[in-house]
């Protein structure tokens, strides 16, 4: 790599765990705190189209009591375009459901409510080593589902807002310079949530995520993952009683199953 970019890989480094302590500096200190534990069980592929293209697929079952009840569910369908060997990008549509959870449950009248997303996505690769890196910064746009009054099960309107996500994760094998079949591996993300635009309410700083554990390569295309997750979560609106905001601290596990396929082959 050279000089240059490691300079600035660093600073980016520095700065996103600047981000991360000042986040945890700001919920504890005159906050509700909402504790949860979670387990969150999810699928991703990234099936190859052709050299340059690829689809992405993936869901997530995300449970409060580690498994015994819904915290939200996550469907998503993405096409992926290869820029270069380090650089690719992305687009798609997420169908999210939030369910009554916590003390502090965000779906009214204790039913779900949905969630529109478009998103597109910028992602950068690189090497320190043995160790790969990406970055990712994704720009969601959200409809957020306001339920009806007279019935809950019916969404009376949309509310438009803005996102824009950034994420840093790595991958550093236990044997040899790089993963291969049958081999675990370290890995770990954190990622930080910014909301913007007018209908943002308090949660300018939506949430944050820290996840590490360790990864198993069964094959090229399968890798399975288990990590410990930590979540915190601001709520757009303030606790009615006291007027200070909510956070959730959300401590868990995330079971993770990356299965690619090649659709490219014979042609």
């Amino acid at each position: 790599m050279h000089p240059l970019a490691k300079i600035f890989l660093s600073r980016r480094l520095v700065v996103s765990g600047l981000l991360g302590l000042l986040s945890i500096a700001g919920y504890s200190q005159n906050r509700v705190l909402d504790h949860n534990a979670i387990g969150w069980y999810v699928y991703n592929g990234d099936h190859k189209l052709s050299k340059r293209w690829a689809l992405h697929t993936e869901y997530q079952w995300r449970r409060i009591d580690l498994i015994r009840s819904w915290q939200q569910s996550l469907a998503r369908l993405g096409l992926i375009r290869k820029v270069s060997d380090r650089v690719s990008v992305s687009a798609g549509y997420t169908y999210f459901t939030t369910y009554p959870y916590g003390r502090y449950p965000q779906a009214d009248a204790g039913v779900p409510y949905p969630e529109h997303r478009l998103y597109e996505d910028l992602k950068l690769n690189d090497t320190l080593g043995r160790l790969k890196l990406t970055h990712r910064f994704r720009l969601e746009q959200r409809w957020l589902g306001t339920l009806a009054d007279q019935n809950p099960r019916e969404v009376a309107q949309w509310d438009f807002q803005h996102r824009i996500r950034y994420q840093i994760s790595g991958e550093f094998p236990l044997q040899g310079n790089a993963v291969d079949d049958g081999e675990f591996y370290v890995n770990f993300f954190d990622e930080l949530f910014i909301g913007f635009g007018r209908k943002v309410e308090q949660n300018i700083f939506n949430q944050n995520r820290l996840s590490g554990g360790i990864g198993y390569q069964i094959s090229d295309n399968v890798k399975l993952e288990l990590n410990f997750l930590n979540q915190v979560v601001q709520h757009a609106e303030a606790d009615p009683v006291t007027g200070n905001p909510i956070f959730e601290i959300n401590n868990g596990f995330r079971l993770n199953l990356n299965y690619n396929l090649d659709f490219s082959k014979g042609r």
